[in-house]
């Protein structure tokens, strides 16, 4: 079973990946991606969904023109797992 993070480890690790942010509760991390239209940012998301389902472990997508937002928290520990931060490095490196 996953672990929540707690909030204090948690900003340390999302200071450690570029563009993401940690939310005022410490339970989810996220980051906006800026594009040149919508058909660039939905094939992102499609990558970022590939990604996803690779690690059994999913995302909140906000697909609109020219901009994604990726949020991520682990729901069943009502916060951050080690499970939102690989998928956020796995996301870095797509």
């Amino acid at each position: 079973m996953d672990t929540r993070i707690p909030p204090e480890e948690a900003a340390k690790m999302a200071a450690g990946l570029s563009g993401w942010t940690l939310d005022s509760g410490g339970t989810s991390i996220s980051k906006d991606f800026a594009l040149p239209d919508f058909a660039s940012a939905l094939a992102l998301a499609n990558r970022i969904g590939a990604a996803a389902e690779r690690q059994g472990h999913h995302p909140d997508l906000e697909v609109s023109w020219g901009k994604l937002r990726v949020t991520l928290s682990t729901h069943d520990v009502g916060g951050l797992s080690q499970k939102d931060f690989a998928l956020a490095a796995a996301i870095v490196a797509l």
